[in-house]
């Protein structure tokens, strides 16, 4: 209701129903009005259509993902740009990390002496020259000397920012010499396959609707593809009495992951739900008539009918009515 456009619809369909004059519906007494319908109801029922089922969609990836800093430190080179195409751990950008590698040296350094030690107190051991405490007591040096090892090449690979798996950078937030902290944006990936699309199908037309079936994939430009169904939910939405299909495109589909797309499943003779287009507002909303007045109702469509009419994927159920804007 919030929105101008179904206010204004509210206002002219009003006016529309009460004559066309929205001077005259003040001297006409509530009760009458009330009794009185509007003259453009139109009754929502079931057609029986041989044509795919045609579903809005927006086409995503399950491999996209913000990168972030997970060290601290100055920013010391960018190695790709927006629009780069990257494989998976390859070196987006690094940090100043000369702290880290000094850190790393002196830790490899002690690792490396405490292995030495600990191979003369083995053999010292064996010969009968050194106790057991002794030798536990170089054993226990160094277990510590290689946890700090690893903990140092753990600190000096977090200050290079690498990609997480292969794609595209669709964000890049990183410059050169600027100070980040840990949880900062860097760049974002987003991968290039498979494309994916979830529509929502309604009850009515859910057979045959399963994984494997073929599906098309239609752009805004003109641009297609062809597609199957890899997933299905077990169940039907009680709210909006649909249930969830993914579409998986096929490779080489000349679409963008974002892109709003329509989804065409199936081509069996089907029941669908029909109203008279003229009853949609521009938003997507139409007004329900009932018990003498009127409800405003978003509704989700489907493919175009014959003789003006559209098919409403959910929002309305046959039998209801709804009131068309006057012409």
């Amino acid at each position: 209701m919030t929105s101008r456009h179904a206010v204004g619809l509210i206002l002219a369909l009003g006016a529309a129903a009460c004559g066309g004059d929205p001077r005259a519906e003040t001297a006409t007494p509530p009760a009458r009005r009330a009794a009185t319908p509007p003259a453009t109801l139109a009754t929502v029922d079931s057609e029986l259509v041989d044509a795919p089922l045609s579903l809005p969609g927006q086409l995503y990836v399950e491999n996209d993902a913000v990168v972030i800093a997970r060290a601290p430190g100055l920013v010391e080179a960018v190695h790709a740009d927006l629009g780069s195409r990257v494989a998976a751990g390859q070196l987006l950008a690094s940090l100043e990390s000369t702290d880290q590698q000094i850190a790393l040296a002196r830790a490899t350094e002690e690792a490396d002496n405490a292995r030495r030690v600990a191979v003369r107190q083995r053999a010292l051991a064996a010969a009968g020259g050194s106790t057991a405490a002794e030798l536990e007591q170089v054993e226990s040096e160094l277990r510590r000397a290689e946890i700090q090892l690893r903990q140092a090449r753990r600190d000096a690979d977090l200050t290079r920012v690498v990609a997480p798996f292969a794609g595209v950078v669709t964000a890049r937030m990183a410059r050169a010499r600027r100070l980040v902290r840990v949880g900062d944006s860097l760049f974002r990936v987003t991968a290039a396959s498979p494309l994916l699309v979830s529509v929502r199908v309604p009850e009515n037309s859910a057979d045959g609707i399963r994984p494997g079936a073929p599906a098309r994939v239609l752009g805004l430009r003109g641009a297609a593809a062809a597609g199957r169904i890899v997933r299905v939910s077990p169940a039907i939405d009680a709210a909006s009495g649909t249930q969830e299909a993914v579409v998986q495109l096929d490779s080489g589909a000349h679409l963008v992951p974002g892109a709003s797309v329509t989804v065409r499943l199936g081509a069996q003779r089907r029941w669908v739900v029909a109203m008279p287009r003229s009853a949609l507002s521009p938003d997507g909303y139409v007004l329900v008539w009932a018990n003498d007045r009127t409800t405003l109702r978003a509704v989700t469509l489907g493919g175009d009918l014959s003789g003006g009419r559209v098919e409403v994927a959910s929002g309305l159920t046959p039998g209801e009515t709804v009131v068309r804007a006057a012409r």
